[in-house]
């Protein structure tokens, strides 16, 4: 019987990465994408490829369209998908206090409420059949906080939350909920950051040299992994006979959590500074300094 998997964010990046590479191993993908222009362009490439997919637009955010579009699935499987996917996102790269709160509830809808939404659309029809997986895209900026990424790490850590806490929900329901956390990718919602770092025209702001520094950062193509890495993850999510709870993919994204973990904020928040570009070399002089007293340091006194 051939499985069906509702992907979400299929409009770019990681969502159609992995929507593509369901339909190639023989999925039933019903793919959103964010915008209508987004939908056709995907429909097309589908089209052109040879494979077989509906893909429809559809805003994440609004929940009686959420409900409309799991009708239509449900009337086109056994009563809706047996499998999700949540890979819709939206990225802010902006000092705490120059997001404006209409763009941070935002951020949190698409990141953080719009997942758990469509997990509880989909979970009768699950729970009804005794199995049924749950995949969730989400970010090490979870756990592992940049500056100018502060909501955006919010939204991503209370949808890691949510997550973990779903997962331990329906033990034994056979529904299992899996978590990928990933790193920078040559995405959609990559591209979103870079121009949330550009301020509106007539707004001046302190960080303006940072966001510039960051936004440089961000568009080197050597710092980026590609979307079709997730891909292939979610798929091994899906496949798996018992996938893990939690998939971490990319090397920045691995080495975020236990370097994050194990360095104390002296040495942590300057690092990240200069990983982003917000520093210059006098800062770069004195992480050094910092770094060559650790073995002192680390003697007698315990670091804040």
């Amino acid at each position: 019987m051939t499985t069906s998997v509702l992907v979400t964010g299929a409009g770019n990046g990681i969502g159609q990465a992995a929507a593509l590479r369901l339909a190639q191993a023989g999925y039933d993908v019903f793919a959103t994408a964010r915008t209508p222009d987004e939908a056709h362009t995907l429909s097309t490439r589908v089209r052109a490829e040879g494979l077989e997919m509906r893909a429809t637009a559809l805003d994440v955010s609004d929940p009686a369209a959420c409900e409309a579009a799991f009708q239509d699935i449900a009337d086109r499987t056994n009563g809706g998908p047996d499998a999700v996917v949540n890979a819709d996102a939206f990225a802010v790269a902006r000092a705490v206090e120059d997001v404006t709160e209409e763009t941070a509830r935002y951020l949190m809808e698409i990141n953080t409420f719009a997942p758990m939404r469509i997990a509880r659309l989909a979970l009768p029809a699950m729970r009804r059949r005794g199995r049924g997986r749950i995949v969730n895209l989400s970010s090490a900026a979870g756990h592992s906080v940049l500056p100018l990424g502060g909501w955006y790490g919010a939204s991503r850590a209370a949808s890691a939350a949510l997550t973990h806490a779903l997962r331990m929900e329906l033990a034994g329901s056979g529904v299992q909920v899996v978590l990928i956390e990933h790193g920078f990718h040559a995405t959609g919602l990559l591209e979103d950051a870079v121009r949330s770092l550009t301020p509106p025209s007539g707004v001046s702001t302190r960080f303006t040299d940072c966001y510039r520094n960051t936004a440089a950062a961000l568009s080197d193509p050597t710092r980026l992994s590609s979307p079709e890495r997730s891909a292939a993850i979610v798929h091994q999510a899906l496949t798996a006979r018992r996938p893990r709870a939690r998939y971490t993919v990319g090397t920045d994204a691995r080495l975020a959590a236990p370097l994050t973990a194990s360095l104390p904020f002296a040495i942590s928040d300057p690092l990240k500074r200069l990983v982003l570009g917000l520093s210059g070399p006098q800062a770069a002089s004195r992480l050094l300094s910092t770094l060559c007293g650790l073995p002192q340091r680390a003697k007698g006194k315990s670091f804040p």
